[in-house]
C-alpha cells in the first residue's frame, strides 16, 4: 500500500479542525471553478467536475458552496479568475516533489512555494525535472473489517481495476482514470470507501532516515498549508515505523 495513502487516511480518520475545514472548502471551490470553466458546467459531461463535486461532498460541503462554485466557473456568477500551474522541485536528500496551485497572481505563488521549499530544506527545479516520476492513477482505500478482503479484491479487478494492496484492515485499488468512477461505483455497493481520487502516484519510492523523513514531511505540510496549492506529491517511502511516528507526533 502506499504510505502517502496510509498517512492521508489516518489523518483524515482524526478529523479536521474547523479552522482547516475553511481552507480545503477554499481549495474544493478553486477545483470546481477550474474544472468547470475547462469542460462546462454539467458534471455528466465533465469528469474532472464530477470528480470535484464529489470530493467536496464526501468532506461535508454546503451544496450551496458547490453551486455559487460551478455558477463562478461558467461564468454565470462573477469570481476571481484562477489559472492552474504545476510546480516541481526536490525536499531534504533530494525527495522529488511535484504539486498543484491555482492562483490569481501567479508572482505571488511561486514566490511563496519558493520560499516555503528554502525555510525547509528544499529547492524549487525546472519543469519537468520529477514529474516523469509520477503516474496519474485512480486510488479507492476500502476498510475491510467485518468483510473479506480477499474476495473485495477480486471483485474489483472484474470492475475493472488495475492492482489491489491489502495492508492489515485497508484494501487499496488501483485503476486507470478512465476506469476510476466505475470501479469506484461498483466497490460502492459493497463498501463505501475511506477515501477515493485520481492522483499522481510516485513510480517508485524512496527511503530515508527519519531525520531526513521527518524534514520532508514537515515540507510537504507546510506546502499543503498554502492557500493556493491544491494538492502535494513526493516520492518519499512512509515506512511503517515512520507512520507511527508521525501518529506520535500528531
Amino acid at each position: 500500500m502506499s504510505g502517502h495513502s496510509k498517512w492521508a487516511t489516518i489523518k483524515r480518520q482524526k478529523g479536521v479542525a474547523d479552522s482547516r475545514r475553511g481552507a480545503m472548502f477554499t481549495k474544493f471551490t478553486r477545483e470546481i471553478i477550474i474544472a468547470t470553466r475547462q469542460g462546462g458546467a454539467s458534471p455528466e459531461g465533465n469528469f474532472r467536475l464530477r470528480l470535484a463535486i464529489q470530493k467536496a461532498r464526501d468532506n461535508n460541503m454546503p451544496k450551496d458552496n458547490i453551486e455559487n462554485a460551478i455558477k463562478k466557473g461558467s461564468g454565470a456568477a462573477e469570481g476571481t479568475i484562477f489559472n492552474e500551474i504545476i510546480m516541481e522541485g526536490y525536499g531534504p536528500a533530494g525527495i522529488a516533489i511535484l504539486l498543484e496551485a491555482m492562483t490569481d497572481n501567479r508572482n505571488r505563488t511561486v514566490s511563496e512555494i519558493r520560499s516555503t521549499f528554502m525555510k525547509y530544506n528544499g529547492n524549487l527545479g525546472e519543469n519537468g525535472s520529477v514529474s516523469w516520476m509520477f503516474e496519474n492513477t485512480g486510488v479507492i482505500t476500502v476498510d475491510t473489517s467485518g468483510i473479506d478482503p480477499d474476495e473485495l479484491a477480486l471483485y474489483a479487478i472484474d470492475a475493472g481495476a488495475r492492482d489491489v494492496k491489502e495492508d492489515k484492515a485497508l484494501l487499496e485499488i488501483y485503476t486507470e482514470p478512465k476506469e476510476f468512477e466505475n470501479v469506484k461505483l461498483a466497490i460502492e455497493k459493497r463498501k463505501k470507501p475511506i477515501s477515493a481520487e485520481v492522483t499522481m502516484l510516485p513510480m517508485n519510492t524512496v527511503s530515508l532516515p527519519e531525520k531526513e523523513s521527518l524534514q520532508t514531511v514537515k515540507l510537504l505540510e507546510k506546502l499543503e498549508e498554502l492557500d493556493d496549492v491544491q494538492r502535494v506529491f513526493s516520492n518519499l517511502e512512509y515506512s511503517d515505523a515512520l507512520i507511527e511516528k508521525l501518529k506520535s507526533e500528531a
